[in-house]
C-alpha cells in the first residue's frame, strides 16, 4: 500500500515507542497499511492509534478546521473537539495518498438533556455527526480506500440507559447498526463496521455520564460486569486492529461489559 507524503490536511504523528512486532498471536499483521484516523482526541482513538502503529501500520490524523493538525501524542486531549464539517472533510480525504487502507472516525460525547432543557440546534449538531458523518465518509471513500479494507466508526451503545436525558443519544445509537449494515452493502468491497463503546468502558466520558467515577458506579451491586473486570479502552482498541483483518463488513459490535445481557 502507498505511504506517501499525506497533504495539508493530515499529518502523521510521530511517536517515541518502537513498533513491536507485527503479526504475532495478540497483534494481527498492518505493516505497510495505511489508516486515517478522524477522532476527537478521546482516550479510546489514543488507544487504537497506538496499537495501530505497533502493528506496523502508518496512521495519518486528520487536522482540525482550524489551527494545526492534533498535539503530539503524549499533549493528545481528552475533551471532544467537533466533527469535520462536509467541506473539510473532503479536502482531507482528496489529500490523502492513494489507495488507503482503512477509515476510523471515533465520535464526540453525545448531546444529552432532559426535555424541559433541550437545545434543539445542538441535537442537529448530534445528527449531523451521528449519523450523516457515516454517509459522507462513506461516500468519500469510493476510490479512496481500497477493496477490502475498512471503515470502522467508534460511538457508544445505549444498554441499560432508562433514565431522562439520553432520548436522542439512544435514538441516534439505535440507528446506526442498521445505516452500517446499509453502507457496507452500498460501497461493498470496501468493508463497513460499527463499535459501541459502552459506559462500563473506563474513561473520562464514562464518568460524566454517570456521574460517578467507574469504580462508584461498579460498586453498586445491579451495576456489576458480566465480564468480571473493568472494560478498558485497550480492549475497544484490540478489538478495532482486529477488525482491519478480519473478514467482516456491515457489523455492529458492543463492548460494554455485559450490559447488554444484565
Amino acid at each position: 500500500m502507498t505511504t506517501g507524503r499525506a497533504g495539508p490536511h493530515v499529518r502523521e504523528r510521530l511517536s517515541s515507542q518502537q513498533p513491536a512486532p507485527a503479526g504475532t498471536r495478540d497483534l494481527p499483521d498492518l505493516l505497510g497499511q495505511t489508516i486515517l484516523l478522524i477522532a476527537e482526541g478521546s482516550a479510546i482513538g489514543r488507544e487504537i492509534e497506538e496499537r495501530a502503529r505497533a502493528a506496523g501500520a502508518q496512521v495519518l490524523v486528520a487536522a482540525g478546521q482550524a489551527g494545526p493538525p492534533f498535539p503530539a501524542a503524549d499533549a493528545l486531549p481528552t475533551s471532544a473537539t467537533s466533527a469535520p464539517d462536509p467541506d473539510h472533510l473532503d479536502r482531507i480525504l482528496a489529500a490523502l495518498p492513494r489507495p488507503i487502507d482503512h477509515v476510523l472516525v471515533t465520535g464526540a460525547a453525545p448531546y444529552q438533556a432532559p426535555l424541559v432543557d433541550f437545545d434543539i440546534s445542538r441535537a442537529a449538531h448530534d445528527v449531523d455527526e451521528h449519523f450523516w458523518l457515516p454517509i459522507r465518509v462513506a461516500r468519500s471513500a469510493v476510490g479512496r480506500v481500497r477493496p477490502g479494507g475498512m471503515l470502522l466508526f467508534v460511538g457508544g451503545t445505549a444498554a441499560g440507559r432508562r433514565a431522562a436525558g439520553p432520548s436522542l443519544a439512544s435514538a441516534l445509537i439505535a440507528a446506526r447498526p442498521a445505516l452500517i449494515a446499509s453502507l457496507a452493502r452500498e460501497v461493498a468491497p470496501i468493508r463497513v463496521n460499527l463499535i459501541g463503546a459502552g459506559l462500563a468502558v473506563d474513561r473520562p466520558l464514562s464518568a460524566r455520564l454517570l456521574g460517578a467515577t467507574l469504580d462508584q458506579h461498579l460498586s453498586d451491586p445491579g451495576a456489576t460486569l458480566a465480564v468480571a473486570r473493568v472494560v478498558r479502552p485497550a480492549d475497544v482498541a484490540r478489538l478495532a486492529v482486529h477488525l482491519m483483518c478480519a473478514a467482516v463488513t456491515g457489523a455492529t459490535y458492543d463492548v460494554d461489559g455485559g450490559g447488554r445481557i444484565r
